[in-house]
């Protein structure tokens, strides 16, 4: 009878992809629903082909696509927490993901007129914690009812009973939307980060637990009782406030003895901790009214079945018996690359993989290594063996590397297959492409004998058939040591300070930038075309975001051509009457490139999901809507320092440690 209130129904699931919303998902899809996830997660693989995914930052949903699928009933789960104490960058975090996103997804879907049901991942975080908070240990848990005060008792609670008090004012003013906040007290399960599978993991890799406050008593509630809570809740007609939790709560000494069950010679080092004890649990009474059903599942019955799922799992990655490092991407010549990492991190926050960013630079005082996870002080390239490179991948756990500078493309380019047989991935296109790019030359002779307008290129001034030319160098950077719009005479002149000069006529226009991504398989994912409307150094200032679906295909059909791999940027010019001049191609990231990211071209979740054996078209490309402007300008960041480090100088203590939003 449940399942028939489902049949049929269009149900928006945010936060889909994770511990619970997988579970949830899989009992929707029993119950015969129409199922749209949004995730920033890659989409689960035991997901049927009839679930809908939209995966990305929801705070980015486009409205069409929910106003399009018309849901009936909106499960908003996606959200973003950190165990006890929150640090300092959870702000920002919890601001965007939880604060943001609820606000937004609920103004989407507020006025949709077919909308009947919300359910809300709340949390028992609203209550105050005077109620079940203690400073020695208690003999009894204090049950806690929805009538108890609330007095949210960090960030994540107070962002949860905010949005429980717009969707009270949302349903105010429509009487037939029933909408149930759900307070769910300590959920545990697969692939989840709570203390349960923590230790398990921990003890399937023979390591001591760290046990704080064991007479601590929480009410542990499985994954999947969740998803059938919520499921229920939806069915049962029924709104306002309801506790979902087991409504029992055990200590933490009880879960080490379970724990010990299945590891008989485990070990545990208790650790002195300022932190309360708490003894909380449900009062289920009004949860147990309204559904007709209470979690009956306990530690005992469900532990077993995590150790064999994570026991199985490990047998699967080969893992060994001493904990490997989180993956790591290296970002090779870093400098003051900080959009780029910024850029990454949130990358690989969407990966569904913990994965640490490693800021790798000659200069060990530059800018970028405050803002990665660690750093390296890389060896100028000269200096390196592809020998002692894959040593210092394999000492980093690196996974995937990022070259961002012209100079460097053709070491890694040249040592890209010993790399990817180590199980390293580079974006950086083979060495023939790379070399078609970096030499001007070469780049102008091969793309003008297939038909592409690229912009003449000569070895001397005498050959231009113009009488304003452009004089730079023949290999690297374009930008580099160029004279523009001079004489003949001049050019010469200025040619005589350089290594390998070439020629071109000067061509007037407005510049453009086109940011692309070509996959493994040599399919361009999409372009982004960007005016560059203020240029300093040959990089962007001011850049904005258009649309020419011409110039694009052409694009397109030149990534093709250059058989490239990864992100790359062609610079065009289109002169008065239309006409269209390819001036070069970067095969890497830009330094603007990031305007073209948050237009939708996600280069670096597809670079990442190929790395981590995915398929990149899992992660489809959805140019934004409307157009984007780009403002680059310096920015200070202010950090503590400590009293001296080794070296003898102040050493930065970086506040970067990142927060993962969960599901």
């Amino acid at each position: 009878m449940l399942d028939r209130s489902f049949k049929g129904k269009r149900v928006f699931v945010s936060g889909g992809a994770g511990v619970i919303g997988r579970r949830l998902v899989a009992r929707l899809e029993r119950a015969g629903a129409e199922v749209l996830v949004g995730d920033l997660k890659p989409r689960p693989p035991e997901f049927s082909r009839t679930v809908a995914y939209w995966q990305g930052d929801l705070n980015e949903l486009p409205r069409r696509v929910l106003e399009d699928f018309a849901p009936e009933i909106y499960f908003h789960l996606a959200a973003t927490f950190e165990r006890s104490t929150e640090s300092y960058e959870f702000w920002e975090e919890n601001d965007r993901h939880n604060v943001r996103l609820s606000h937004y997804l609920l103004d989407l879907v507020k006025d949709m007129p077919q909308l009947r049901r919300v359910v809300f991942a709340s949390s028992y975080l609203i209550y105050d914690p005077a109620l079940y908070q203690y400073e020695s240990p208690a003999e009894r848990p204090r049950a806690l009812s929805e009538s108890d005060p609330v007095r949210p008792r960090n960030l994540c609670g107070m962002a949860k009973l905010q949005h429980e008090m717009e969707l009270s004012f949302v349903s105010s003013f429509r009487p037939a939307l029933e909408v149930v906040s759900a307070r769910i007290f300590r959920v545990y399960g697969k692939d989840s980060r709570d203390v349960v599978s923590r230790w398990i993991r921990a003890l399937l890799r023979g390591e001591t637990l760290r046990v704080y406050r064991k007479e601590g008593m929480f009410d542990y509630i499985y994954a999947d009782d969740v998803a059938e809570g919520l499921f229920r809740l939806a069915a049962c007609g029924r709104s306002g406030v309801v506790n979902l939790g087991s409504g029992r709560a055990r200590r933490v000494a009880e879960l080490l003895e379970v724990l010990r069950s299945h590891f008989p010679e485990m070990q545990w080092i208790e650790e002195d901790s300022d932190i309360p004890f708490e003894a909380s649990q449900a009062d289920m009474g009004r949860f147990r009214e309204w559904t007709g059903w209470i979690p009956e599942r306990a530690l005992e019955d469900t532990v077993p079945e995590l150790v064999e799922y994570y026991r199985k799992q490990a047998e699967q990655l080969g893992r060994m018996e001493e904990p490997r490092p989180e993956p790591a991407v290296l970002v090779t010549s870093a400098s003051k690359k900080v959009p780029l990492i910024r850029s990454l991190t949130e990358a690989a926050a969407r990966s569904g993989r913990p994965l640490r960013i490693v800021a790798a630079d000659s200069d060990d005082t530059c800018i970028a290594r405050h803002f990665a996870d660690e750093f390296w002080k890389m060896p100028r390239l000269e200096e390196l063996t592809a020998g002692q490179l894959l040593e210092k991948c394999r000492e980093l756990g690196v996974l995937a590397i990022v070259p961002t500078r012209d100079g460097e493309l053709s070491f890694f380019a040249r040592h890209r297959s010993e790399l990817e047989a180590a199980g390293i991935s580079v974006m950086v296109p083979d060495e023939e492409a790379v070399n078609r790019c970096t030499d001007k030359l070469l780049f102008y002779e091969y793309l003008a004998s297939r038909g592409f307008p690229v912009i003449p290129t000569f070895r001397t001034a005498d050959e231009v058939p113009a009488d304003a030319l452009v004089v730079k160098e023949r290999y690297g950077a374009g930008a580099r040591k160029m004279a523009l719009n001079v004489s003949r005479e001049q050019a010469k002149a200025h040619a005589s300070a350089l290594e390998h000069p070439i020629f071109q006529p000067f061509v007037t226009g407005d510049e453009t930038s086109a940011d692309l991504y070509v996959t493994r398989s040599g399919r361009c994912k999409g372009v982004v075309l960007r005016r560059r409307e203020k240029v300093v150094d040959g990089e962007s200032q001011i850049t904005s975001t258009y649309r020419d679906e011409r110039l694009e295909r052409l694009c397109m059909d030149l990534a093709r051509e250059l058989k490239l791999y990864g992100h790359a940027v062609a610079q065009w010019i289109v002169d008065g009457e239309g006409r269209y001049h390819l001036v070069e191609c970067n095969p890497r990231v830009g330094g603007a490139s990031r305007l073209s990211w948050q237009a939708g071209l996600r280069s670096l979740d597809w670079f990442l999901a190929e790395a981590l054996g995915k398929d990149a078209d899992a992660i489809p490309f959805r140019r934004a809507e409307s157009e984007m402007r780009m403002v680059r300008y310096p920015e200070d960041r202010f950090m503590g320092v400590q009293p001296e480090s080794a070296a003898g100088r102040p050493a930065s203590v970086s506040l970067n440690r990142r927060n993962v939003p969960d599901g």
